[in-house]
């Protein structure tokens, strides 16, 4: 898929306990919310696993990130299903034949409230 501006890139995940323990490993971030249920049984999942959603379009597109930024909303729970929706900004050749690429993303729980936006730039390989 080649990009343009202006183009809308959505995905969804729903993350579980399992995620949450996998990137307590990974990570290390060991806080007691992602350690301990809350009264409904449910773990805090850490914001930068959440921070993987927008991250995929990365992936997706071989962008290598040369800048992030996210602002962390309201906390994701584990059960809770997240819309990420990703707008390409700015999508550009470069002199050497790479795309040099800025956007922008807001992430929104199953009620529909947002839990983090910012945006990323790039380079696509």
């Amino acid at each position: 898929m080649t990009l343009k501006v202006g183009d809308i890139i959505s995905f969804e995940r729903t993350f579980n306990r399992k995620d949450v323990e996998l990137f307590t490993e990974i990570s290390g971030d060991e806080g007691i919310h992602h350690l301990t249920p809350d009264e409904q049984g449910k773990l805090v999942v850490q914001g930068l696993l959440t921070a993987t959603l927008p991250t995929k379009v990365g992936g997706d597109h071989n962008v290598l990130a040369r800048e992030m930024n996210f602002e962390f909303l309201r906390p994701v729970f584990t059960g809770d299903t997240i819309m990420c929706e990703v707008k390409i900004e700015n999508y550009e050749r470069t002199e050497n034949g790479r795309a040099a690429i800025r956007a922008s993303f807001i992430c929104r729980n199953q009620k529909e409230k947002e839990v983090l936006r910012g945006g990323f730039s790039g380079v696509i390989l």
